[in-house]
C-alpha cells in the first residue's frame, strides 16, 4: 500500500530522531559567534551531501550554506525553507551536560534547533517523491549581522544563473523556537508579525566644569537626563495608542569623577516599529527631540543612527497556505493564530522582501509548565521535543506550500 506523505514523513523521522537530537546537543555544545560559524558550517554541509542533497557554501562572509533538492516528477518553482546558526555572546547557565564548550558563547536563542529541524526536513525529504524542488537556506549572523541580507543578496532566492541552486523558489518559510508557547504547537499571523531595529548612537557635548561651579559650565548629564526623558513622549504622544513603538536607552556612558562635571555623555538605544510609516516618524522626532533639546541646554547633540532590519512581514497568501497545511499536518489544535506581533527583531525580513513569505513560532514550553526560560537567557536550551514538529511542519510546507 503506497504511503500518504504525512505517514511517510512520520516512519522516516521516527527513525531518525534520535539522530537528530544527538545533532542538536552536539550543536549547542559547539556554540560559534555571527560569521564565524566554519564548524556548523561544515556540519550542515556534511549531513545534507550525505542524504544526497546538492550543496553549494560560502555565502555571507563564507559560512553561509545553501541545499537544493530538485523535483523527482514535475517541476517548476518551488519552495525555500531557512535557518539561521549563529550563536550569542552569553555565558551558559544550564548546566547541562552538553553545554557550551566556548567559554561567553551559547545558543541562546534556539538556532542550534533551527539548524537542526532544516537538516531533518530535507533528510527526510530526501527519501520522497517531490512535484516541485526545494531550496534550503542556511545562513549565519541573524543575530545583529544581518546574514539574511547577504544571503538574498548573493542570489540565495533567484536560482541557478544567478548566485544560487537549481530553480529560484516562489516562496519562503521559517521559523522561530518560541517559549511562550506548548511544545508540539505553531502559531503565526498575516501581516507584520516581528518589529524592525533600528539603534542609535548619540553624543551630547557641553563645557566641563567643577562639580562645585555649575554655572561655569554647560552639563552633559543634565542635559542626557532631560533627552532621555523626551524620547518618551515619541511613543506617547506622537504615535496612535493603537499603533505599536518602542524607543529603549540601554547604556549611558559619562564622566570620571563625582565633583566634575565632564564635557560630553553618549548613550544607545533602539527604536522598534512595526510600520514603515511609524518608522519613519520616529526617526525624525527622535533627531528633532534629540537636538532641539540639547540646544535648549546649551549644548550640542551628535546622532549616530543606524537602519536595522525592517519589519517581519507575513504575506497573507503563504500565511494562508500555512494554516491549512499545519492544520492538516498537526491537527487544528496544535495550529494558533498568534493574537499580537512581537517588539523582537528577524532577519527573515529580507526574505520577504523579495518572495511571498510567512515566518511562524514552533512551541518550546513543555506540556504542564507555567514557565519556561525565555531567548537570550543564560538558562535557556532548545526543548528537543519540539523537534518532530518542526521537521514534519517543514517537509509538509516544502510538500505542499
Amino acid at each position: 500500500m503506497t504511503q500518504t506523505a504525512p505517514a511517510q514523513t512520520q516512519d522516516v523521522l521516527t527513525g531518525m530522531l534520535p539522530t537528530l537530537v544527538d545533532l542538536r546537543r552536539d550543536l549547542h555544545a559547539h556554540p560559534e559567534l555571527s560569521f564565524e560559524e566554519r564548524r556548523t558550517s561544515d556540519v550542515v554541509a556534511r549531513e545534507l551531501e550525505a542524504s544526497g542533497v546538492r550543496v553549494k557554501r560560502g555565502f555571507a562572509k563564507g559560512t553561509g550554506v545553501l541545499g537544493y533538492l530538485p523535483a523527482t516528477t514535475g517541476g517548476g518553482r518551488g519552495v525555500a525553507l531557512r535557518a539561521d546558526m549563529d550563536a550569542l555572546p552569553i555565558v551558559e547557565a544550564t548546566g547541562k551536560p552538553y553545554a557550551s564548550t566556548t567559554t561567553g558563547v551559547m545558543h541562546a536563542c534556539g538556532h542550534d534547533g533551527h539548524t537542526t529541524i532544516l537538516i531533518g526536513a530535507a533528510k527526510v525529504l530526501a527519501t520522497m517523491h517531490r512535484s516541485r524542488p526545494v531550496t534550503f537556506i542556511f545562513q549565519p549572523a541573524e543575530e545583529g549581522g544581518g546574514g539574511g541580507d547577504l544571503m538574498v543578496r548573493e542570489g540565495a532566492l533567484r536560482g541557478e544563473n544567478a548566485g544560487g541552486l537549481g530553480e529560484a523558489p516562489e516562496r519562503i518559510y521559517g521559523l522561530h523556537g518560541w517559549p511562550t508557547f506548548e511544545v508540539g504547537k505553531v502559531a503565526t499571523r498575516p501581516g507584520p508579525l516581528l518589529a524592525s531595529t533600528d539603534d542609535f548612537r548619540i553624543t551630547i557635548k557641553g563645557v566641563q566644569s567643577h562639580g562645585a561651579y555649575p554655572h561655569f559650565g554647560r552639563d552633559p548629564i543634565l542635559t542626557a537626563a532631560h533627552v532621555i526623558t523626551a524620547l518618551q513622549s515619541i511613543a506617547s504622544r506622537n504615535v496612535s495608542p493603537l499603533d505599536s513603538i518602542v524607543v529603549s536607552v540601554g547604556a549611558i556612558h559619562g564622566g570620571t569623577a563625582d565633583n566634575i562635571i565632564p564635557e560630553q555623555v553618549t548613550f544607545i538605544g533602539t527604536v522598534r516599529t512595526l510600520r514603515a510609516e511609524t518608522k519613519k516618524l520616529a526617526k525624525e522626532r527622535l533627531f528633532a527631540v534629540v537636538e532641539n533639546t540639547a540646544r535648549a541646554m546649551g549644548c550640542e547633540a551628535r546622532i549616530d543612527w543606524h537602519e536595522g532590519y525592517p519589519a517581519t512581514v507575513n504575506d497573507a497568501d503563504a500565511t494562508a497556505r500555512f494554516f491549512g497545511i499545519a492544520e492538516d499536518t498537526l491537527g487544528k489544535p496544535r495550529v494558533e493564530l498568534a493574537p499580537e506581533p512581537t517588539m523582537g527583531g528577524e532577519d527573515f525580513s529580507f526574505y520577504g522582501r523579495e518572495i511571498p513569505a510567512c515566518f511562524f513560532f514552533l512551541g518550546l514550553r513543555p506540556k504542564g509548565a507555567t514557565t519556561f526560560p525565555t531567548l537570550h537567557q543564560p538558562d535557556f536550551d532548545f526543548n528537543d521535543e519540539a523537534i518532530r514538529t518542526g521537521v514534519e511542519l517543514m517537509v509538509a510546507l516544502a510538500l505542499r506550500g
